[in-house]
């Protein structure tokens, strides 16, 4: 018995095909959203390096370049130590695209929505209103007092460089 082709791997479901001969691909492999859905999770969400850009793209501390991975809005960004981090482009608060532009440089990144403010590294720097406004002897609104920027930085995809 021979072993399951590296496609059957991949695609564990076997459209249909029409008739003996027939030697185009089925129409439902372009229009499926099932079948999308499993290459998105299997080509760009798992097991797989995705290419996000090259280091030439962002040579200076600070230069950045906005690109997908699969779906998924992604910042490839230059660190002020020369590292680099690929960091989604979605506030870990309310899930707004914070960055708008393609490339550029920036000393940190801020969402419009709330201004929380990420390092280039994805860090959560600062939150705005973070003990809450104090009104008529009241605090209002704020985080809780077990809020720890540490646990809310912007999700970070594995980066390797190839050189």
């Amino acid at each position: 018995m021979s072993e399951p082709s590296t496609a059957s791997k991949v695609f564990p479901i076997t459209p249909q095909w029409e008739g003996d001969g027939t030697h185009r691909i089925p129409f439902l492999a372009y229009t499926d959203a099932q079948i999308y859905q499993r290459e998105l999770e299997r080509f760009f969400y798992k097991g797989h390096w995705c290419y996000v850009g090259l280091e030439a793209e962002i040579p200076e501390p600070g230069d950045y370049k906005r690109t997908v991975v699969g779906e998924r809005s992604v910042i490839l960004v230059r660190d002020a130590d020369g590292s680099i981090h690929v960091v989604e482009n979605v506030c870990a608060h309310r899930g707004m695209r914070f960055c708008r532009e393609r490339h550029g440089k920036a000393k940190d990144f801020v969402c419009p929505y709330h201004q929380w403010s990420y390092g280039l590294n994805g860090d959560l720097q600062g939150v705005p209103f973070r003990r809450g406004v104090k009104q008529d002897g009241q605090v209002h609104g704020g985080m809780p007092s077990d809020f720890k920027t540490s646990d809310h930085g912007l999700t970070k995809l594995k980066v390797a460089v190839r050189g």
